[in-house]
């Protein structure tokens, strides 16, 4: 039995790296969208752990799952599959444009995959000229040095030495702005199907349509970054489903395994016959445990009942926030899709989104940030309206201690 000590957050300073400001708060237990601290204060979770835990906390489907995954088989190198892998890749094939799928661990991975694989793609069809990669400002596709250069921000990318070269930045919903960068020598464009770190963005319809219909032009690939949007997040199994465009590779991470560490690139088999063997690899990548989860994930969110639910319970948030602005008048716009949703402070509270957060979690509600100036909401999907309704009542504490 290893052997159990108190910590606190002052433990945190002293052996984490400083790279994060962690809040006071430590969670330990959670149960649904409500957990509890080291005092036992009970919070309502609107955070989902930004966008992961798509079923709340402990959700029974997934315990299930992992229990008995864990009294099986934990891991298997790469030189062998594994029966929860193959049947996760056939679930999300059989829901999907895609025709192959590899696993990775995150976000971040399962995009240096698709970035690794359109390289490659574009050298083996077209010869070496054609490298270019288009992504977008305020755009966010992880933390690797490649993907951290093709995410649009700069504060993310700067100060790491020499970066990636032939990655350029658009501007999301300015099609002209990606008329002017856009060439022969594209070999793709990746682009969140709403930008998520980025400000909750979404896109207009001429433009994500006018980005597949530039790619066609051009022979480049359309990748679809869908690590937050995914998963049922806004009210499809992914986004590229409510959009009328079909990307080329598409990514997930995130709420795909509910809390447990999974990432996936989806491809076609035309695409994904580039990647020969020895040419990328993970060693948990379709790691038996992870794809288990995920597996449980997918065959529980991926039913018309959840999905029409996030749309339902999306309008009590847009409603309720909506209240709220009515008597304090402190966002200029509430917006965003299904169950990422960002309510934007007006110009008497620019830069204060920390202060809101904090002042929520005081109240014992989890919020998140998406920027400076951006409240994030990102709860579980299957949160309960109760939840909602008393989640919504502490926010409000919350606000009205601000603005007095």
């Amino acid at each position: 039995m290893s052997e159990h000590f108190p910590v606190s957050r002052d433990t945190f300073d002293e052996v984490m790296v400083p790279n994060y400001a962690p809040s006071a708060v430590i969670p330990v237990r959670g149960q649904g969208s409500r957990v509890w601290d080291q005092q036992d204060k009970e919070y309502i979770d609107f955070a989902g752990g930004i966008a992961v835990n798509c079923l709340g906390h402990c959700h029974p489907t997934l315990v299930g799952a992992l229990k008995e995954q864990s009294e099986k088989i934990w891991h298997v190198s790469n030189v062998m599959t594994n029966e929860p892998a193959l049947r996760l890749a056939k679930k999300l094939v059989d829901a999907t444009f895609a025709d192959k799928v590899y696993f990775a661990n995150s976000g971040a991975e399962s995009n240096e995959a698709a970035l690794k694989l359109a390289r490659r793609w574009a050298l083996n069809e077209f010869g070496a000229e054609k490298s270019q990669i288009i992504a977008f400002k305020q755009g966010f596709h992880g933390r690797t040095f490649f993907t951290v250069t093709v995410g649009g921000q700069e504060t993310y990318s700067a100060g790491f030495g020499p970066r990636p070269a032939d990655i350029d930045h658009a501007e999301y919903n300015n099609l002209d702005s990606v008329k002017a960068l856009i060439s022969d020598k594209t070999c793709a464009i990746m682009v969140e199907p709403l930008q998520g770190e980025g400000g909750i963005i979404s896109p207009t319809a001429e433009f994500i349509q006018g980005l597949r219909e530039l790619c066609n032009e051009h022979n480049a690939l359309l990748i679809f970054d869908e690590v937050q949007t995914g998963a049922g997040r806004l009210g499809e199994l992914y986004a590229y489903m409510d959009l009328g465009v079909i990307p080329d590779i598409l990514t997930s991470a995130k709420g795909l395994g509910g809390g447990f560490p999974i990432g996936a690139m989806l491809t076609t088999t035309a695409i994904a016959k580039h990647l020969t063997i020895g040419t990328h690899g993970s060693t948990y990548g379709g790691n038996p445990l992870a794809c288990a989860v995920a597996e449980a994930v997918i065959d529980t969110i991926n039913t018309p009942e959840i999905l029409a639910g996030v749309k339902a319970k999306a309008q009590l948030y847009t409603d309720g926030l909506n209240a709220i602005n009515a008597k304090y008048k402190v966002f200029s716009e509430i917006r965003g899709k299904g169950l990422l949703i960002g309510a934007v402070l007006n110009e008497q509270y620019q830069g204060k989104a920390v202060d809101f957060l904090n002042a929520a979690m005081a109240e014992g509600v989890m919020t998140l940030i998406a920027g400076a100036s951006i409240i994030r909401f990102a709860p579980s999907l299957v949160i309960p309206d109760k939840d909602i309704f008393e989640g919504l009542t502490r926010f409000e504490k919350a606000v009205a201690s601000l603005t007095a």
